[in-house]
């Protein structure tokens, strides 16, 4: 006797009949498979006698694919029916195991389970399997196909009944390429080894429509069923993985009695039931690695799709997919796909808006949609207006039972306290980004420890990776990040942190400037043609970091800590040179004048308002407010005696004068302020009358002048080399690079092409010194220009191109050498 009481004549009497259909149709097997809907493996297994009694929806599956009348597909029911088990109803076997699995799961009902689906931001009708029949064949009214085998339904141990796998969202938007990934490692019908895919990302970014929508897709690929089984990660008390295989068995169909008691046995029979089956199971929201692993097959054709707000790094041996936000086309798509595409496109700009401020977050977005849907005569330029209010955005993306707040407010619970302390500090932070070691300052911790403690949130989905060094919050985790802070923090804590925080953080920004001023850097060894690599890190900290110290300095400023203001200015001020188009100077040194004020310092304060004279005149270009301001300077550096400072307003007044075209004032006022910075035996003084022989220089060509300004900037020149020998600094190869550029200016305007071309060569060289490409743009342009009037226009055409593609690989960057 066959297993279940059919006899191998009468499974070899169904074996036959098939293969003698298939035959006379002129199918091959992998065309009928195909067709039917059944694998091929399946397929084979039936016409070789192995399996024992296809069920009857199979069955009507093949007599259709071979275009059997009804008398030959009753026959071929006949003989599959012999070999059905006698004694249960079709489903489980004799032994407990059945011949074919069910296609749903039961899914845990648990209290958290809607705030834990926000990555699945509404519920579903049940999934159906054919044609106006559900997974039972079943009509859409609940009422078995005349003679249909019915599976018997096991209850679930939870006591709930099975919930059928959910149906793919209409609306749902983008993925293309991670489903073209699930697409791809869905084509191998014997895989080396079981295909488990885990998604993971942030709550809120869609994981499980994904994955149930990725399900859907590969359905006709896996037609022995798709299973689906949230885990309940986020919940109080996850899903036991003995639980959650009790509930996968009994939805493959084994009966309870045949259920093993223990984990390992049960994750057995279960790696034993889907070995040769082609199914999609589908685990959602997992918690840990031990949860998952034992509902993992050992092998076999199947695909697990494993869907965690975790990167569950321990699990080894699976295809990585960690979603990230739409980009800004796609979340206008999604949103014109909820709230109707004609609305949404009369709003191209307030459509923008909208996913700025939902930060391109399908959660935000679908609830943003909806609550257009719902206000049909609103303007979308009105949801915009109110969400633009950041102390009510959370508030105001929430609707019926979705909302992002909850969403956050699961993975936040579970996190350790240190880890919450960690998060809500980084509230604080002012950059887009930033590096454990600003992290540390605001949370009190050490750099390494604070770097753990972001990588473990990061595993949790909470902080994402923004390059191998920094870390960034997404928009609406931050604001929620920020109302934990005010709720569980007193104010005198937040107080206590940003004070702690900004005085670290200002140290950092003047040690790092210091390293730039013309004094320190005499100290530093010579470079040899490079700028030093301590230089290129204190370039870089104040550059990436310089929100932190901006909302730094600001902070001491309010908080009546002028000192560590004007300190941290000073520190600042030679570093400015690098980077002249940069619009924050005048925040700098506009607090840093205010801050001299009010500590009562007349030298001070004019030391900080010739700083800002110098940005009004070089970096803003408004040189009638710069002349007035080294003017206020020149004022009180006379009161306080300072004769060096006397000679720096004088340099920022003639600059301005020459831009403004009064060239006999401006060369007057350079003379003046030589002779000031001759009576002065510092560096700073030897820079500065280098600095007011070029702009005499300059105001001679500009007056039509030039074999004048030839001869002034040759001794500027000469000036300039002499420190470089002296000091090599890039703070000095920036002053000669700039002189012999304005060489170049002064020879082509004597139509002296060789000539010119030497000088802008020779400002290369020291431009390279510096390891700034970017300054070399200008000269790069003139260097072409005067290539081009000695008839080498291909040679120039090179030129130009590298100089375009310098200035759009390092950005709009400018620099020069100060004053």
């Amino acid at each position: 006797m066959a297993a279940g009481g059919g006899t191998d004549t009468e499974t070899n009497e169904f074996s036959r009949l098939l293969a003698g259909h298939r035959v006379a149709a002129g199918l091959t097997q992998e065309e009928l498979a195909a067709a039917a809907g059944v694998s091929l493996r399946a397929l084979g297994d039936m016409e070789r006698g192995r399996t024992r009694g296809p069920q009857r929806r199979t069955v009507r599956a093949l007599a259709e694919a071979l275009g059997l009348d009804r008398p030959q597909a009753e026959a071929l029911d006949r003989a599959a029916q012999s070999g059905r088990p006698r004694g249960v109803r079709p489903g489980p076997a004799s032994a407990g195991i059945p011949a074919r699995p069910a296609r749903s799961v039961p899914r845990q009902d648990t209290a958290g389970r809607r705030a834990a689906e926000q990555d699945l931001p509404e519920l579903h009708a049940a999934e159906l399997h054919a044609p106006g029949r559900n997974a039972f064949g079943q009509d859409a009214a609940g009422q078995d196909a005349p003679g249909a085998d019915r599976p018997t339904a096991a209850p679930a141990e939870t006591g709930q009944s099975a919930l059928a796998l959910p149906r793919d969202i209409a609306d749902f938007t983008a993925r293309e390429d991670a489903l073209a990934l699930l697409a791809r490692l869905a084509e191998d019908e014997r895989p080396t080894h079981p295909r488990v895919v885990l998604i993971s990302g942030q709550p809120g970014l869609g994981k499980t429509s994904f994955a149930l929508h990725a399900a859907h897709a590969l359905a006709e690929r896996f037609p022995d069923g798709q299973l689906s089984l949230d885990l309940g990660g986020m919940s109080a008390q996850p899903l036991p993985a003995r639980d959650a295989l009790g509930q996968v068995l009994r939805a493959l169909g084994v009966a309870d009695a045949a259920v093993p008691a223990g984990t390992e046995e049960r994750a057995g029979l279960y790696r034993a039931l889907v070995r040769d089956r082609r199914l999609v199971l589908v685990l959602d929201n997992a918690a840990d690695e031990g949860q998952v692993r034992p509902l993992l097959p050992g092998s076999g054709p199947a695909v697990t799709i494993v869907t965690s707000r975790n990167v569950l790094p321990g699990l080894e041996s699976v295809h990585r997919l960690s979603l990230d936000v739409l980009s800004p086309a796609e979340a206008a798509g999604l949103l014109a796909r909820i709230a109707g595409r004609e609305r949404i496109e009369a709003a191209p700009d307030a459509t923008a808006e909208l996913a700025r401020l939902c930060g391109y977050l399908p959660l935000a977005l679908r609830i943003a949609g909806q609550r257009l849907v719902a206000r049909p005569q609103q303007p979308v330029a009105h949801l915009v207006r109110q969400l633009a209010a950041e102390e009510n955005r959370l508030d105001l993306l929430e609707t019926g039972d979705l909302a992002v707040r909850p969403a956050f407010e699961l993975s936040y619970r579970r996190l350790p306290v240190e880890s919450r302390l960690v998060l809500r500090r980084c509230a604080l932070t002012a950059g887009k980004d930033f590096t454990a070691e600003i992290a540390a300052a605001y949370a009190g911790g050490s750099a390494a420890r604070t770097e753990l403690v972001l990588e473990q949130l990061v595993d949790a989905g909470l902080v994402q990776a923004a390059t191998p060094d920094r870390y960034r919050l997404h928009d609406l985790v931050r604001l929620y990040a920020g109302e934990r802070l005010a709720a569980e923090e007193t104010a005198e804590e937040l107080a206590e942190a940003r004070t702690r925080a900004g005085r670290r953080i200002l140290a950092l920004a003047a040690e790092y400037g210091l390293r730039f001023d013309p004094d320190h850097a005499a100290e530093e060894p010579g470079t040899g043609g490079s700028a030093p690599a301590h230089l290129t890190e204190a370039a870089a900290w104040l550059e990436y970091e310089h929100p932190e110290w901006l909302a730094a300095l600001h902070e001491a400023q309010r908080a009546g800590r002028y000192r560590e203001v004007v300190d941290t200015a000073e520190a600042m001020h030679w570093f400015s040179d690098r980077l002249l188009s940069w619009g924050i100077w005048a925040e700098v040194f506009q607090l840093s004048v205010d801050a001299a004020r009010a500590i009562g310092d007349t030298r001070v304060e004019a030391v900080h308002v010739n700083y800002l004279a110098w940005t009004y005149v070089t970096c803003l270009h408004r040189y009638q407010r710069g002349v007035e301001l080294a003017a206020e300077g020149l004022e009180l550096a006379r009161a306080a005696g300072d004769r060096e400072q006397q000679g720096w307003a004088l340099t920022y007044l003639a600059s301005g004068l020459r831009y403004l075209q009064r060239h006999r004032e401006a060369t007057d006022a350079f003379h003046r302020a030589a002779d000031a910075f001759a009576e002065v035996d510092n560096r700073s003084a030897m820079i500065g009358r280098l600095v007011t022989l070029r702009g005499a220089a300059n105001c001679l060509r500009e007056s039509g002048r030039a074999e004048e300004a030839v001869e002034s900037r040759r001794r500027a020149l000469a000036g300039a080399l002499e420190l470089v020998e002296r000091w090599s600094s890039p703070l000095i190869h920036l002053l000669a690079a700039m002189t012999a550029h304005e060489l170049g200016l002064d020879r082509a305007a004597l139509r002296r092409w060789p000539a010119a071309e030497k000088a802008y060569r020779q400002a290369l060289v020291h431009f390279e010194a510096v390891g700034r490409p970017d300054s070399m743009t200008k000269t790069l342009t003139e260097l072409g220009t005067a290539l081009i009037e000695q008839g080498r226009p291909e040679e120039a055409r090179e030129l130009l191109t590298e100089a375009l593609t310098d200035l759009s690989a390092e950005g709009p960057r400018s620099a020069g050498a100060r004053h």
